[in-house]
């Protein structure tokens, strides 16, 4: 049985929406990877790391699937990310 593990990677940025933006990015570029559950990635400070800020909507949505969406998005929740 696999279980479900959280990789820590810090970085720097410059504030707490820049974070969103880069973790949300380096979440879709690896969502290709079954084990990458991208809609659950959360970013926080590095001396608050109990303190987590969700980067995307993730809200389940009718057919199953979930919201793609950024978590400040306006609108309703989508299964696909906007470009």
């Amino acid at each position: 049985m696999s279980r479900r593990f959280v990789a820590h990677l810090p970085f720097t940025a410059t504030d707490l929406p820049a974070a969103r933006q880069f973790a949300g990015t380096l979440a879709r570029s690896v969502s290709f990877l079954s084990e990458v559950d991208a809609g659950e990635v959360t970013v926080s400070f590095e001396d608050e790391q109990g303190v987590r800020h969700r980067v995307f909507c993730d809200l389940p949505l009718a057919d199953r699937r979930r919201c793609q969406r950024r978590v400040d998005h306006d609108g309703p929740c989508t299964p696909r990310a906007p470009r």
